[in-house]
């Protein structure tokens, strides 16, 4: 894989705010939103705060290895969902910010479906993606973008995963 989509906070935010439009004239009501960390993290925080609901958040990670960007690892998840939501369960929007093959999408509904605290209490699930990547097989209930290719999606905030703490301080030195 050698080609990227690098994406800066001005089109990140208008990709999440195009999201947030479809959402709505859809007519879907949700009443939970439920984001895959660390993906979703950003998007969520976001949507929540325009349609003004509680979050879930549910940690998974499918991505192992250095430099394997274009490889799916093994998916595994947390032990619990986290929420301070009251009444979880309902209409669940479950966010990711991207699909690559579908497979986290699909697994993480399956979790969902079958965790304990909430599984008598969903009335459905519909799934929310910024990206969707030419070969993901999985087709979400709303995406803002629907790639004509399978880029690696650079997104604003993944420059952290290279910096150092010790290169942050040393930008701060006064």
């Amino acid at each position: 894989m050698d080609q990227k989509l690098i994406i800066n906070w001005e089109e990140y935010n208008r990709t999440v705010e195009k999201l947030a439009i479809q959402i709505d004239e859809s007519g879907y009501k949700p009443t939970l939103l439920v984001g895959i960390m660390r993906g979703a993290a950003p998007m969520i925080d976001v949507l929540s705060r325009v349609f003004k609901l509680k979050c879930a958040y549910l940690a998974v990670e499918s991505y192992s290895g250095k430099g394997i960007e274009d490889e799916q690892g093994n998916i595994v998840f947390s032990r619990e969902m986290s929420s301070i939501a009251e009444n979880m369960g309902g209409r669940i929007l479950l966010c990711d910010d991207l699909s690559d093959t579908g497979i986290t999408l699909i697994k993480s509904m399956e979790w969902i479906r079958k965790y304990k605290p909430i599984k008598d209490k969903i009335e459905d699930i519909k799934t929310a993606i910024l990206w969707k990547k030419k070969s993901s097989t999985f087709e979400p209930d709303f995406c803002a973008t629907k790639l004509k290719d399978d880029p690696w999606i650079v997104q604003p905030f993944e420059n952290y995963e290279t910096i150092r703490i010790e290169d942050i301080k040393q930008k701060h030195k006064k």
